[in-house]
Formats: structure tokens, C-alpha cells, sequence
């Protein structure tokens, strides 16, 4: 198999993939959709697989295609950022890159997004300070920093990351024994621990976010980590507002149980922050690229949980 002729097959193939469009990768391309449609047939040909499915509503991976795409769709930001740095003619990155990110995020997401970043800038020599709290990027020489929440007055720079919804969980030992949580006015009458990130009344959700409403609910106990908060319900004392991504590997695993499915907490929206005013480090940039992309694999990689 001659993988030079191929790499340009795949990089039109992760195009298409993400985009779910041969007429919306065409466009990004700057090629017509038949030459697309040629090319996809070129590279299912060559490797033997049907990697896509058109139908009405655009395009279907297969599980070839799957497969493929989650080994490829690095491709091109790597192809692009070797270019940049060719053309910039800027020395390879070197010496200590210090960030600071929230516990939970180290499996999945911080590790595989450093690990390839020291593959592509092997000079490097990255430090990780994982902690919940706001860590001045100048105080603490921090050359970048992952913030979930509401951000402070200053004046760095905030790129957007994504954001990741809470739900209502509790343990199944917890509601064998209080019974079933029926309402949000029925959350009063079970034990809920209060976090200290949330307001006195807690903002309320319906589960597609259309509607809101705020609720005062006293807390048996309140904890100021997430950390606390998990082991908490984990150990049956009682209900709490939790990130969805952070629950459910407990949902499924039944160590947990979403009660009050038709609500949600609010949404947090989390910012790579850096006070580079001008362009960025080409490592900086691409350190913000990869989080961003583990991350929302991370967030989305789960399938639905059972709720009750």
C-alpha cells in the first residue's frame, strides 16, 4: 500500500467526516463535489472498507469510517501547524511550559493532549498544576491556564473550550433508603449537599435548556470541591448537582443514578486563558487546539444514561 498517495485521500476523508457533508467539504477544499466523491471512492478502494454512507439528511461514518477518522483527523492540524512553522522560520519551541487545569480532566483529555504535544515539540519540558482554584497566569508563571466558570476581570486573553451541563445523581444505597427524589420540591425533604460554587438558589434547568427557574434548597452538608462532592454522594450522603462528564462513568457503572432527568443544573462554560496580546507561540496555539479536541471527545464520547 503506498501511504504517500494516500495521505492526501485521507486528509479530503477527515473533511468530509467531520463536516458530515461532501457539498460543505468541497467548499472548505475548494473543489468540486464530484472530485470529492472520486476521491472517497479512490481511498475506499485502496483500503478496501466503505468508509461512508450518503443519505438524506448528508453523510454516515461506518465503522471502518470510524475507526479511521478517530486515527486521522490529526492530519491536518498537523500538516498545518509544520507548515506554519517552516514559514515562520522560528526555532523549534523550547524549555518549561507551565499550566494549570481542573481535576477530572487529567485522564482523556490533559495527558493525550501533552503527549502529543511533546511528540511534535519534543524540546519542550511541559508542568501541570491541576487544582479547581483561579491561578493568575502572571502570579504563578503560568504560560496558560483551563478555567471552567464565570471569568474574572482582567486581561488576559479567554478562548473559548466548551462547556459541560450538571445533572441532579445520587447513589442507589442513598435512595433505597430516602426513597425516590419526585420534583425539584420534593429535593427539599432528601439530604443535598451544597457546593460552594453554587448560589442560594440554584439554578434550574429544563433538560433541553429552554426553560429556567431558581430554587432555594438547604444542604445537610457543602463541600468547595468536586472531588468532596462525587466521594460525598458516592458514599450515600445524599443528592448533589454534578458535571455530567464527571457522573456518568458512575451512571453507567450503576455506582450512581440520575434522579430528576427531566432538569439540569446550569451549564459551565470553560476558556483556555493566555496573555499573549499579540500572535501566540505556535506551541501555546497548538496545546489550544489539542485540549479543545480531547475535550470534546471527552464530553461527548459517553452514550446516554439510564435515568430514573
Amino acid at each position: 500500500m503506498n501511504t504517500v498517495k494516500l495521505a492526501p485521500l485521507l486528509l479530503i476523508f477527515v473533511e468530509v467526516a467531520n463536516k458530515r457533508s461532501f457539498t460543505a467539504a468541497a467548499k472548505k477544499l475548494g473543489m468540486s463535489k464530484s472530485a470529492i466523491s472520486q476521491q472517497i471512492k479512490r481511498l475506499e478502494e485502496s483500503l478496501g472498507h466503505q468508509l461512508l454512507i450518503r443519505n438524506t439528511r448528508g453523510v454516515v461514518l461506518t465503522s471502518a469510517g470510524e475507526r479511521l477518522l478517530e486515527r486521522s483527523e490529526l492530519l491536518s492540524e498537523q500538516l498545518s501547524m509544520t507548515l506554519t512553522e517552516l514559514d515562520s522560520e522560528k526555532d523549534q519551541p523550547s524549555g518549561h511550559f507551565k499550566v494549570s487545569v481542573p481535576p477530572f480532566f487529567e485522564k482523556g483529555i490533559v495527558i493525550p493532549a501533552l503527549k502529543q504535544l511533546c511528540l511534535e515539540f519534543p524540546k519542550l519540558t511541559p508542568e501541570v498544576v491541576v487544582t479547581e482554584k483561579w491561578q493568575d497566569l502572571i502570579e504563578h508563571n503560568l504560560d496558560a491556564a483551563i478555567f471552567g466558570g464565570d471569568i474574572k476581570n482582567c486581561d488576559y486573553r479567554a478562548l473559548s473550550i466548551g462547556t459541560v451541563s450538571e445533572v441532579f445523581c445520587a447513589s442507589p444505597r442513598y435512595l433505597k433508603q430516602y426513597g425516590a427524589v419526585t420534583s425539584i420540591n420534593n429535593l427539599s425533604e432528601h439530604k443535598y449537599i451544597g457546593t460552594a460554587w453554587h448560589r442560594a438558589k440554584l439554578q434550574i434547568f429544563s433538560d433541553d435548556y429552554r426553560h429556567e427557574q431558581r430554587v432555594a434548597v438547604p444542604h445537610s452538608a457543602k463541600v468547595n470541591t468536586l472531588t468532596t462532592a462525587l466521594e460525598a454522594v458516592l458514599n450515600d450522603m445524599g443528592v448533589a448537582l454534578l458535571p455530567e462528564f464527571l457522573a456518568n462513568p458512575h451512571l453507567q457503572q450503576e455506582g450512581l443514578v440520575r434522579v430528576l432527568p427531566d432538569l439540569r443544573g446550569r451549564s459551565w462554560h470553560f476558556y483556555f486563558l493566555h496573555q499573549y496580546k499579540g500572535e501566540k507561540p505556535v506551541h501555546v496555539t497548538r496545546f489550544y487546539q489539542l485540549y479543545q479536541h480531547y475535550f470534546n471527545k471527552g464530553i461527548t464520547s459517553f452514550e446516554p444514561s439510564t435515568s430514573i
